[in-house]
């Protein structure tokens, strides 16, 4: 489960940027998880809070901001974003699409005190 090790990366990150800012605690982590991210985001947050203890997470929120696949038609030109995976552009069914979002993970946000 890779979940796991993006975890503990993510927790990592989180660490370095809370001691940069002299911060002692971690009350929120918002990240962004794209639907081909490859990311199962139940399984990441079952790691979030199994891993969190005995860090500067230990009593933080975990929020998920699941970004749908953005896409980008070279044939139409239109720019639209999908739920599902499949790579057609919604206006003229053109196969000659780019990504555009949707791939990737991001810690976005850290609040902290």
């Amino acid at each position: 489960m890779h979940e796991y090790s993006i975890v503990q990366a993510l927790l990592n990150q989180c660490e370095e940027i809370a001691k940069e800012n002299k911060s002692k605690k971690i009350t929120k982590v918002i990240t962004k998880i794209g639907v081909m991210s490859g990311v199962e985001t139940h399984l990441l947050q079952i790691a979030f809070d199994t891993f969190k203890e005995s860090t500067m997470c230990d009593e933080a929120e975990f929020i998920i901001n699941k970004q749908k696949l953005k896409l980008y038609c070279n044939s139409c030109k239109a720019e639209f974003e999908i739920d599902e995976h499949r790579y057609i552009c919604s206006f003229c069914e053109s196969l000659d699409v780019k990504v555009i979002d949707g791939e990737d993970m991001y810690l976005m946000t850290l609040e902290m005190e």
